[in-house]
This record gives C-alpha cells, sequence and structure tokens, in this order.
C-alpha cells in the first residue's frame, strides 16, 4: 500500500534556508490551488479576506526568511502608527521629526542587516585589524518593503494620501505576497485604494495573468537558470579558466540572464495580482532595447527607477536648482540606487557609471542641434547609439555580478588580454545548447511589441480550458529544464 512520509510531508511546510518558497516551485502551485479555493470564497468579506490575505502573506515571508517574519510585523506596526502620527499633527515641524524619525527606523532597519558588516570591514581596514564578517542573516527582500512603506510616511506626510483605520489594511498592503520579496515596488497611493473595491476579475484579466505567468516561468525557469547553471557561474566563479571569448559571451549570458530572471519575477508577481484582482504597473518594457541610458531607466525596474526619481531626485530639488545641481542630484540617486541593490564598492561602482552616463547624457543633449529629420542616416543613428547603450550596461554589469573586485578584473582582464577568435567554432561546439538558449531569449526580447501583444490578445481570447492547457504545458516543459536544486530569483539578496 502507498505510503505518504509524514515527516517529509511536514518538511515541506516549515522553513528551510535552502530551499524557499519561490513562483516556480512545486509546493508554490500547489499551496497557490489552495489559496485561491480559500480567496474566492471570502474576497467579498473585506476583513476575512485582508486577514486571509495577511496570513497566507505572513506565511509566505516565513517560508523565505524563519523567524524573521517577525520583523515584517514589527516593521508594520511601526511604520502604521507614525504615519497616522504625521496626518493628525498640525504643525508642519512636528509632522518633519516624525518624518524623521520614520525615515530613520526603516533605513537604520535596512542599514543593519545588509550593511553592517560593509561598514565594519572598511573600518578594520582603516584600523588594519582583521576582519571577521558579524552572523547577521539578511532578510528576504527587506529592501523591498522598507522602499515600499516608506512611499506610504512619504505619501501621508506630503498629503496625497489619507491614513488606513486599520492596521490589518496596512498590513495587507506591506505584506502581500505576490510582490513582497523581489518587487514590483507598489507605491501605497496606487494600492490601497484598490483593496476597498469590490473583487473583479475578468475573462481578459484572467488572460492577461494566464500569458504573464507562463512568460514569466519561461524567463525564469528555462532560460534564466538554463544559462547560470551550464555557462554564466562557471565563468564568474573562476573566469582565469575560460578564454577571453568565453569570458565575453558569459557577460552577454548574464545580462539575458538578470533581466529574464528579474522580468520573469516581476511578470508572474503582475499575473498573481490580477488573478486576486489587483493591478500593477509594467516594471520591465524591453530594457534593452533602449537606445541610451535614460530610455534604458524609462525601461528597467520602473518600480525602483520611479521610487527614486519621486522620493530621492525630486526631494533632494531634481532639475529646478540649475543644471550643475541636477547633475549632482543625478549621481546621488544614482549611488544610493547602487548602494540599493548590495553593500559592496562594486555595487557603488556600479550605481557611479550609470550616474555618470546619465549626466553626460543629460549634457549631451543640452548641447546636441536641433534633431534634423533625415530617414537614410535615421536607423544609422539609431543602430549605433543602441550599440553603445548595450554594451556600456553589459561592461557595468560585469561589477555588479562578480563575487569581489578581484573577479571583475579577471574578467575584464580575460576579454582584453586573452580573446581568442581562432577558437570560436570549438566554442560553438561545445556551447552549442547555451548558445541556441541564449539566441532565443534574446530573440525573444527583441520581438516587436505588437508580436507580444497579439500573442497575449490570442490567450486571453480562448476558453478557460485552453487557458489551462496553456499553462500545464508550460509547466511540463519547465519540470524537464528544471535543476535539481532550488534556484532562488537574483533579486532576493536584494
Amino acid at each position: 500500500m502507498f505510503q505518504i512520509d509524514k515527516l517529509k510531508l511536514w518538511n515541506q511546510f516549515i522553513y528551510n534556508p535552502e530551499e524557499p518558497l519561490i513562483f516556480s516551485s512545486g509546493l508554490f502551485l500547489f499551496l497557490f490551488c489552495a489559496f485561491m479555493l480559500v480567496y474566492f470564497m471570502v474576497h467579498k468579506h473585506h476583513r476575512i479576506k485582508t486577514s486571509f490575505v495577511t496570513l497566507f502573506s505572513l506565511y509566505f515571508y516565513y517560508k523565505s526568511s524563519g523567524l524573521y517574519f517577525t520583523i515584517l510585523i514589527g516593521s508594520t506596526i511601526v511604520d502604521f502608527t507614525l504615519a497616522n502620527f504625521i496626518y493628525k499633527q498640525k504643525n508642519l515641524l512636528t509632522k518633519k521629526i516624525i518624518l524623521i524619525i520614520s525615515v530613520t527606523l526603516n533605513l537604520g532597519l535596512l542599514a543593519y542587516f545588509k550593511y553592517t558588516n560593509f561598514f565594519y570591514e572598511i573600518f578594520c581596514n582603516f584600523s588594519q585589524n582583521e576582519f571577521k564578517p558579524m552572523d547577521i542573516f539578511l532578510p528576504v527582500g527587506v529592501s523591498f518593503f522598507t522602499f515600499q512603506s516608506l512611499s506610504y510616511t512619504f505619501d501621508i506626510y506630503r498629503g496625497t494620501l489619507k491614513p488606513v483605520k486599520n492596521v490589518l489594511d496596512y498590513a495587507f498592503f506591506v505584506s502581500f505576497f505576490p510582490q513582497l520579496v523581489a518587487g514590483p515596488i507598489v507605491r501605497a497611493s496606487e494600492f490601497i485604494p484598490q483593496l476597498f473595491k469590490p473583487v473583479v476579475v475578468t475573462k481578459d484579466m484572467i488572460g492577461r495573468a494566464v500569458f504573464l505567468i507562463g512568460s514569466g516561468l519561461i524567463k525564469k525557469t528555462i532560460i534564466a537558470d538554463y544559462i547560470s547553471i551550464n555557462f554564466v557561474d562557471r565563468i564568474f566563479d573562476n573566469p582565469t579558466l575560460y578564454s577571453g571569448l568565453e569570458n565575453l559571451v558569459g557577460v552577454y549570458g548574464y545580462a539575458l540572464q538578470i533581466y529574464c530572471d528579474f522580468s520573469g519575477y516581476s511578470d508572474m508577481a503582475i499575473g498573481i495580482a490580477l488573478l486576486m484582482g489587483f493591478h500593477f504597473n509594467v516594471n520591465f518594457d524591453s530594457s534593452y532595447q533602449a537606445k541610451n541610458i535614460t530610455e534604458f531607466w524609462r525601461r528597467w525596474h520602473i518600480s525602483l527607477s520611479t521610487w527614486l526619481k519621486d522620493y530621492v531626485y525630486i526631494t533632494m530639488g531634481g532639475n529646478k536648482k540649475g543644471k550643475i545641481r541636477t547633475y549632482v542630484n543625478l549621481l546621488i540617486t544614482m549611488l544610493i540606487g547602487g548602494l540599493w541593490h548590495g553593500a559592496g564598492f562594486r555595487f557603488i561602482i556600479w550605481g557611479a557609471m550609470h550616474g555618470v552616463a546619465l549626466v553626460f547624457h543629460k549634457f549631451w543633449m543640452t548641447i546636441l542641434p536641433k534633431k534634423i529629420e533625415n530617414k537614410k542616416t535615421e536607423w544609422l543613428k539609431n543602430s549605433l547609439s543602441w550599440i553603445l547603450t548595450f554594451h556600456f550596461i553589459c561592461f557595468c554589469w560585469i561589477f555588479f555580478r562578480a563575487e569581489n573586485m578581484k573577479i571583475a578584473s579577471e574578467v575584464l582582464s580575460q576579454i582584453i588580454l586573452h580573446f581568442k577568435p581562432s577558437i570560436f567554432i570549438e566554442f560553438i561546439s561545445g556551447y552549442q545548447t547555451v548558445l541556441i538558449v541564449m539566441l532565443v531569449g534574446y530573440f525573444i526580447h527583441f520581438t516587436p511589441k505588437k508580436w507580444e501583444k497579439k500573442i497575449e490578445n490570442w490567450i486571453m481570447n480562448t476558453t478557460l480550458i485552453i487557458k489551462v492547457c496553456y499553462l500545464i504545458a508550460i509547466i511540463l516543459v519547465v519540470v524537464q529544464f528544471k535543476s535539481a536544486e532550488i534556484q532562488p530569483f537574483i533579486y532576493f539578496q536584494f
């Protein structure tokens, strides 16, 4: 008779640091199906709905970070309380003081978990003491829910949003599981009003959700994970073992990997939220099609770039205090963006390079002559602009991906000094499958928007049975590509 190992089954539902709960796992599929059955039984009852979803979200976070889910609860209560104090105060100075307290507590929390060892290492280097890293666990997604919570406090301070009356409503917003651990960063002003509207899930919403979840699974499991395990990780683990050609293609591979990994998560988060009746803004828009660095940041991680623009860049004065101040504000904003991604000089360098590029582009646009339409040369200019932008972005990814500056310098050294075109045929033969997956990935990325829209519309207009069959087919393909070990999303570490 078939026996169920109860202990093994139970272990699936408790925290395991080696197996975080992710959208592409079988356990999540099982839990989400059960969740949706209950959700559609309670969605018409606001308080039951918010309580149920919040509890599931906390469990989802527990499966990612263990008992550190209590930090999310504590942060929620503190920010809810301080935001209410800000709203009730009539004195502007008092409002500012409370806002400063909120910002200090949130960034202090972020700084402790994320930057303590970074600053401690700097101190040890200056004092010539031996650096022994402190045992500090980094809760998954702490940067995301910190910025999300801060948007609520800022919006209430600015008077663009009224606070919710019940802490459960605020907890629902902060802990909402689809985007909790890796974004997109959802604004309170965009999300909270949806919470109090009746849950409506139309046929079109289901169709778009199926399309997004399917494309997200393909991006993450079939493209990102495959090229990561079979090629990119090997190159960046020890660049000197590989030729300059392999290192160069490894950089292109990582550019595709991080896009498919992160945009794949965002697609699935947006799709899952749609199935629950909530709308998120697009977070990625074919980013590598950008023809300049400014356009890239309008297409890449849109929720973060707009957050930094609205709450950092504009707060510092934006472009209203002269050209020099504008350039300084841009550079500082991107340095903060780089540091937000990780505690290390390589992230600061990555942010600084993007900041300098944004400043240069803004300066270039002020001295560039007025555009003269010439169709014969326009395509050439656009092509050169795209090539320059794409390769600059790939160059910056080297510092982002490398574990340290030594690895980054080795990758660059191999590409510059040990590039061997003579091994090209051998290289193609040895990495045939990886290269095919990369070509397919880049082909999908650069397909015209109207092609993507046609596929989405087709799925939206099909019957529910075909939609289900479409998802099942993708899941079966994913199972064939799936590695034995769970591959967490790259942005879990941020």
